[in-house]
């Protein structure tokens, strides 16, 4: 009896997780995805989260406009490819890209990547409020400024992707005209890497399925945080030498140690086998009696192909550069009171300097 129970929960098990596989391997055969970011938890519990962490010497507490935007913020992202996503490898491959953040109050920021420019704009007033402080309007610029007054005012602006190579280029000259390195593995390693992975889950962690009502099911995987963590981890370290640069830097096995070992769970909502949203529950990491409701949401769409705003207003770097540099004027003007009446003394000054 015993062995027929185990039996038919391992036949669970696999069923889900090749399931979530399925799932994954059609999101990377899209080739182009929309994804939105959402913390789920209320302000009250992200600055009770600030009070139990430690504090670097003269570190400030979370203030109270920060804790508001973070619970309400959402962020949106697409990308579309030539190519499927899984085989998209290369910044020539992406045909468009956009990125928003908002809050209930409306847009704070976006930004689209489309052909040969990038296009942004702000909302000051919404950010100001969001962040319970003042921040530079379009009338504290400066005239050269030019097109960047608008971005500050909630209008749409774009700037050649050209330009900006090229401007880098004169920044770095060093690496003018030649290809970055790729960040990524080689075919043939990713695979015993991924491999080596799901191993991993296989053995951590426990999936359960859930209903199965029009054509929408949930699986629900579980695991020892800090177990999970540290066996990916050192499966990924058998792999260190063929990482690619910035990626080598591995957690420490004290760092590892340190993590809490409360069991963590996420939920899969597979809607016709298609993976829609993500819920990842992270109060018990919390380990802040406090804290009863602290997760993370991502939901998964076709996405929509990112198109170039109508009536977007070209600007050169020199007027982004004009513009910051008198916005920083502006803040670092000094008063008189920096000045002594009676001038500084010579031991007063720096070196070299005269009275």
């Amino acid at each position: 009896m015993l062995a027929g129970v185990t039996a038919c929960g391992t036949v669970e098990q696999l069923s889900a997780g090749q399931k979530l596989d399925k799932a994954f391997e059609k999101l990377g055969k899209e080739k182009s995805l929309s994804f939105e970011l959402d913390l789920d938890a209320d302000a009250a519990t992200l600055k009770a989260l600030d009070e139990s962490s430690d504090r670097e010497p003269g570190e400030e507490p979370l203030p109270d406009e920060a804790a508001n935007l973070l619970s309400g913020a959402k962020v949106s992202f697409t990308v579309e490819s030539k190519k499927p996503l899984a085989e998209s490898a290369d910044e020539k491959d992406l045909v468009g890209m956009a990125m928003k953040v908002s809050n209930p109050d409306g847009d704070l920021i976006e930004y689209r990547l489309v052909g040969d420019y990038a296009y942004f704009r702000s909302d000051t007033k919404a950010l100001s409020k969001a962040f319970g402080a003042p921040l530079p309007t379009a009338d504290e610029l400066p005239p050269e400024a030019g097109a960047l007054k608008q971005a500050l005012e909630g209008k749409w602006v774009k700037i050649s992707t050209k330009e900006m190579e090229e401007a880098q280029s004169e920044l770095n000259p060093d690496t003018a005209g030649k290809p970055s390195p790729e960040p990524s593995l080689d075919a043939k390693t990713e695979k015993k890497l991924l491999e080596a992975l799901r191993g991993v889950f296989a053995r951590d962690v426990d999936f359960k399925t859930a209903g199965d009502k029009d054509g929408t099911e949930h699986i629900t995987a579980v695991a020892p945080f800090r177990t999970l963590v540290t066996d990916l981890i050192n499966q990924v370290r058998k792999f260190e030498k063929d990482l690619p640069p910035g990626m080598q830097e591995l957690p420490t096995e004290k760092e590892l140690k340190e993590l809490p070992n409360e069991k963590a769970s996420a939920d899969f909502t597979l809607k016709n086998g298609e993976l829609t949203e993500v819920y990842v529950d992270l109060a018990k990491l919390a380990e802040n009696a406090k804290v009863k409701k602290f997760g993370l949401v991502l939901k998964m769409s076709s996405g929509e192909k990112p198109t170039a705003p109508a009536g977007a207003t070209e600007l050169n770097l020199d007027e982004v550069m004009s513009g910051f540099a008198g916005a920083m004027m502006q803040d670092e003007e000094f008063s008189e009171e920096d000045f002594p009446e009676e001038g500084f003394t010579a031991e007063e000054l720096p070196e070299g300097g005269t009275a």
